[in-house]
Parts: structure tokens; sequence; C-alpha cells
């Protein structure tokens, strides 16, 4: 809850509180926290003297195997379907088993290949976010009574919950921290004297370094945590207008009680004036618009909700969870295209990309696309039918910094080299060999020629996330040098740019400068929708576009529509808007990871390592079969794929045999 827009508005609320009664007792309960000083701070709004720190000892230590072959492991990827066989073996043989996996999509295609081996009957169950809320609760219910061998599940069971008999967690693909494998693993075993067992599956060669990293990890019982962050803004302004609601305040008072939260400790006089101004008016720029009046000065000095209206509006929009547009799946009715039993829903964008006839995989079952009623897409089963595969915005989590970290120095360390799998050993000393093996402070770029066109590979195993802002700012760079870049596609662990021009000749120390998260970074955003887009959330969150109103509910066409009009608005009228500031916040944290990218340069600083090749070397293998990958479903092909894959492998690892996927 902490590290969230949601952790904020609790602690907000907890300040609140301890305002209404002072003699409140809290308890905070963590299974994953690496410096309880934080915590402590939060839990007692800002005092951390007054809260009493209590550590549990004893009970046994995990037992967590990674799976793995001394014969086949995916060069890319991350479905992990090369063990789907294994896994069945291991649900067999347990009790309850949860099948934890990092997205929706995963989920589906998990759980519809362990059905399709599932010879034995087993009661296999499924589990995600955008399955209908009465169908999640049937499968916790079968769970808890112990009607179910497996769950293919995934955040959605995180919670610290008793589930009922679980002795077996299996992580399909990596787990991306070491707290959150914890977690995970802790939903396995509830008793203090027996071990909690788990297996992880990774899906790729990469993903095999980061399970034994984890695994490690787990081992010694450490754990990565996230930094300390500001209270949000909008989050902010959504809690002025709710104690509005409560009653009249004097500003001196609620900025004294707001700035006991831990978040907002730091929270400036000015900015939460800025705030009161905002949810009174709007700011500068909105303020002749009387919509946006929502809070009004008394003669008393006091300030209050405008009207009943206003407060109305509050109560049916309140809270800090921003769906992404969905649309609901309903099964069409037998005798006309009606709306039928709800299935659960979808994001917006991938049913605009349907077509009827189209068949995609959703709740465990393969549906065709019939056509839209409002905002019901309505479906029919098409079992025999090769699916279109849904995917989730915002599903995958970041490989957090610690286990990055642990990664890197695992590769540069050769002695740990003996306890990895055949394969990662040869990879890794044929990499030594025609390429660099960099240090955990160093960054390798390799450069190299591959089917009439010129690579810059490097390494940083800084995320997702990070890679993907680098890669847009290092091929804006590029193209002022001339070098005609065509793309790039980012890994966890790698990026691989791509152009016209040999890029080997470039300075490193110059394209990978910090310099370039000032101009390059302003003017991609300025050219990108990416701010729009987490403006939309932060006004919803903070009440300047209302998602609900009585007897209605507006469309996500329609809430993007109104939040786009006014941040054009606000752009050019007041550049410096509190909302403006919360989608700046949101977008350098969540969606570009800059933190990460900013601390990533600084540790390379001139520390480069340049690996000048005349072919795709070992460690780029992966990140190579992912350039332009598309979703592979059924055996002819997944042939097709082998078979392109080919030339790539046997480019990198000439003098290897090995057995592709």
């Amino acid at each position: 809850m902490v590290g969230s827009k949601r952790g904020d508005l609790l602690a907000l609320g907890l300040a609140r509180l301890r305002k209404l009664a002072p003699s409140l007792r809290a308890t905070g309960l963590s299974a994953t926290v690496p410096d309880p000083a934080p915590l402590l701070r939060y839990l007692s709004s800002g005092a951390p003297d007054a809260a009493e720190l209590i550590r549990a000892v004893g009970g046994a230590r995990p037992v967590v195997r990674v799976h793995h072959s001394d014969s086949r492991i995916p060069w890319s990827g991350h479905s992990a379907r090369h063990a789907f066989g294994e896994v069945y073996e291991a649900i067999r043989g347990a009790r309850l088993t949860l099948v934890f996996v990092n997205t929706r999509s995963q989920a589906e295609l998990t759980f519809q290949a362990l059905w399709s081996l599932n010879e034995d009957g087993l009661p296999i169950a499924l589990h995600h976010g955008s399955l209908d809320v009465e169908r999640r609760r049937k499968v916790e219910a079968a769970m808890t009574r112990g009607e179910l061998r497996a769950v293919v599940c995934t955040s959605t069971l995180d919670l610290g919950i008793d589930w009922g008999d679980v002795d077996l967690v299996i992580q399909m693909g990596a787990p991306k921290g070491a707290s959150r494998l914890t977690q995970r693993i802790g939903r396995a075993n509830h008793r203090m004297d027996e071990p909690s067992l788990a297996l992880l599956i990774p899906g790729n060669r990469f993903e095999v370094l980061e399970c034994l990293a984890a695994r490690d990890a787990v081992e010694e019982g450490a754990l990565d945590g996230e930094l300390e962050r500001q209270g949000a803004l909008d989050v902010l302004a959504q809690h002025i207008l709710g104690m509005a609601c409560a009653g009249p305040f004097a500003p001196a008072d609620l900025f004294a009680e707001v700035t006991a939260a831990a978040p907002y400790a730091g929270l400036s006089r000015d900015s939460f004036d800025r705030a009161l101004e905002f949810v009174a008016c709007g700011g500068y720029a909105l303020r002749t618009y009387d919509r946006f009046r929502r809070v009004v000065k008394g003669p008393d000095g006091l300030y209050r909700v405008r009207n009943a209206a206003a407060a109305q509006q509050y109560r049916m929009n309140v809270g800090t969870i921003v769906e992404a547009p969905a649309v609901n799946v309903r099964l069409a009715g037998k005798t006309a295209l009606r709306p039928g039993r709800k299935l659960g829903t979808l994001e917006e964008w991938f049913i605009d990309g349907l077509v009827p006839g189209d068949t995609f995989l959703f709740a465990g079952e393969i549906l065709r696309f019939e056509t839209m009623a409002g905002n019901d897409a309505l479906v029919t089963r098409a079992p025999t039918e090769q699916p279109k595969i849904p995917t989730w915005n915002g599903a995958k989590f970041p490989l957090t910094t610690y286990l990055a970290d642990r990664v890197r120095r695992m590769i540069a360390d050769r002695r740990s080299w003996s306890s990895m799998p055949l394969p990662l050993r040869e990879w890794l000393g044929l990499q030594a060999e025609v390429s660099e093996i960099p240090a955990p402070d160093e960054l390798l770029v390799e450069t190299f020629p591959y089917t009439n066109r010129f690579f810059l590979v490097c390494y940083p195993f800084d995320g997702r996330l990070a890679h993907q802002t680098l890669g847009m700012l290092l091929t804006r760079r590029l193209e002022r040098l001339g070098l005609q870049p065509l793309g790039f596609t980012p890994t966890e662990y790698s990026l691989s740019v791509w152009g016209r021009r040999d890029m080997g000749a470039v300075d490193l120390d110059a394209l990978f400068d910090e310099d370039m998260l000032g101009d390059d970074l302003e003017s991609w955003l300025q050219e990108s929708v990416l701010m729009k887009r987490t403006f939309r959330d932060c006004a919803v969150i903070a009440g300047l576009v209302e998602r609900r109103h009585p007897g209605q509910r507006k469309s996500g066409r329609q809430v993007s529509f109104s939040a786009d009009l006014i941040y054009e608005v606000l752009r050019e009228h007041e550049p410096d808007h509190l909302l403006l500031k919360a989608a700046w916040r949101d977008a350098a944290g969540g969606f570009l990871d800059l933190a990460r990218l900013s601390a990533l340069l600084a540790r390379v600083k001139g520390r480069m390592r340049h690996a000048a090749l005349d072919r795709v070397s070992p460690l780029a293998v992966p990140v190579m079969l992912e350039i332009n990958r598309t979703t592979i479903v059924g055996e002819a092909q997944e042939a097709m794929l082998r078979e392109a894959s080919q030339a790539v492998i046997e480019e990198g690892m000439r003098r290897e045999r090995l057995r592709h996927h």
C-alpha cells in the first residue's frame, strides 16, 4: 500500500483519524520490509518514536527450486511453455498449487495449456483482475473449501490471506523482485514448523539468471524495498475536497493535519495553498468556468463545499484506482445478439482492434467477437479456432534495482558460473571468448552488422521501463548524428538499437551522457501521447474530470476527450498548473522510470566498454530474437519461429550445437 497513491490516501486518512481520536492504535503487518523506519513514520503519522516495532522470529525457511534443463533452455520469450509438462506433473504431486504469472494474458495462456494437458480431469481454475468479480469469488470459495488442485493467478492472490491448504507455489517466468517472490512463496504452507515450497520456471536464459539470483536472496532472507516517495498532488486535491464535504475547515489547521501524514511531511505551504486554490476554482486558467468551483471561502475565513451537488459528485468519484477504459465481455444470447452472461472486462483499445469474426483467448476460453452493444462486447464460444491473444497495458512488473544488481554481479563473477546449468555456462563462456563480460559497474556496448543493418546492443540490466526510455532518447541523439536509426527493442536486461549506418565509431561517453534527461527528454515528451495519458488519470483522481454522474457513467473515450481539452488549455495558459506537475511526476516515476535511468547513467559514466564485432554476440541473441516478435500460438507457428530464429542463433553461437525452441 505505502508505495502507491492508495497508500497516500490511506496516510491522509490515518492523519485525520489521529486528529479525531488521538488515542487511536494502528497495527501494520508486512513480511517483506527491508527497512522498517519509513513504515514506522507512516503508521504513526510522522512520529516514529510513537510506534513500536515487533519482529517475528523463528519458522522454517522456504525451499525454493529453479527448474532448468541441461539440454533445453529457451533463448527468448516469457511464457515458459517448454516446461508446461513439468508444471502439470508438479500440480499432480501436490494438494493445492498456486501458479503465479506476471501478466493477465500469460495467465490465460498458461491456464489453456494446463487444461489441454489435464488428462486426469484435475479441478484447475483461473483468477485475474479482468475476470468478473463473482467468478473470482467462486474460485476463492472453492480454494477455501479444498475443492481445487491448482489456480493460475496474477497478483490478485498476492494478498496475505490464508486461501486454504496451499502446499506449493509455482512462479512462471522471473519474479522481478526478491520481496515479491517472498510474498508469493508465503501463500504456501502457513505452518511455522514446515517450509513453504516454491518452484521457479524461467522463460528464457536471462530469466534463469534472475531466478537463481532471486532464489539466493530468499535463502539469505534478503529483501528489496522501494524508496520513500512524496505524496501525490492529485490525491491531496481529492482529500481537500473530502475534508470540505466533512465540514468547514481553516487552511492552517488542515495544512498541519496533512503534513502529519508521512508522504506529505515535506509539503510546503505554498504547494498546499495551490492545491486548495485548484479545488476551489480549478486554478488560474480555469477559474472563469463555473463547473470547476467546488469549494468556497465563507465570511468566517473557513472553506466549505460549495453545494450538495459537489459533495455528491465527490462521493461518486472518490478513490485512486483509475482503470483503463474497458468494455464488458458478455456471451451473446442464443436466439439473438443481445447481452448475456458477463465474463469480465477487457481494455477498450483491444476490442477496438477487433472486427466481427476475430477470435481471442479470455476467461480460459476461445471466444469469437460478434458485435458491440453499448459498452458490451458480445461474443460466442469458438473452441476450435486459433485465437488472437489479449494483452493488458501496465500489467508487467519492472525488475527491481536490487535483483538487477545481483544479476550483474553473477554474470561478472566467473566463479558463480559453475553452479549454473550447462547451456548457460557455455553461453557465457563463449561470450567471454568472442566479446566481453562487463564488470558490475560497467556498461557493455556491442556494435555489429547483421542482415544489411547495423546494430548497437547494450546490457544495463535495469528493467524494461528504463530501457524503453533510454531507447527513445538514444535514437533521437543518433538521428542528430546522421546515423539514421530505424528502431529499438528493449528487454528487461538489454537494449538493441538498429539503423542504416555503422554506430561503432560514435563517442559512447557523449552518447550516454546524463544530459539526455534534459532537452532530449523534454522535446520527446512534447511529441508523445504519454503526458496526455498520465494527465487524464491525475485529472480523474483530483476530481477535475468525473467518470460517474447520477444515473450515468462516462465512457473511456468521453473521459479522455474531456481531459485532452483541459490538458491543451493548461499547457498553453498555465504550464506550472498543479495537475501538470502531478502528471509529470507520474510519468517520470511510473512510465519512464527516470530515477532508475538517471542512476544507470551516473553508474556507468566513464565506465563504458565497447566491443566492435563482426557478428551477433552470444549475449545479444535473446534481444535480437525479440525484434518484431509477435505472439506465437500452435505447433506450426512455433516451427516457423524456430526456422526464422535459426540464422540469428547460428550467427551468435557459431561453435555450439544447440537445440532450439
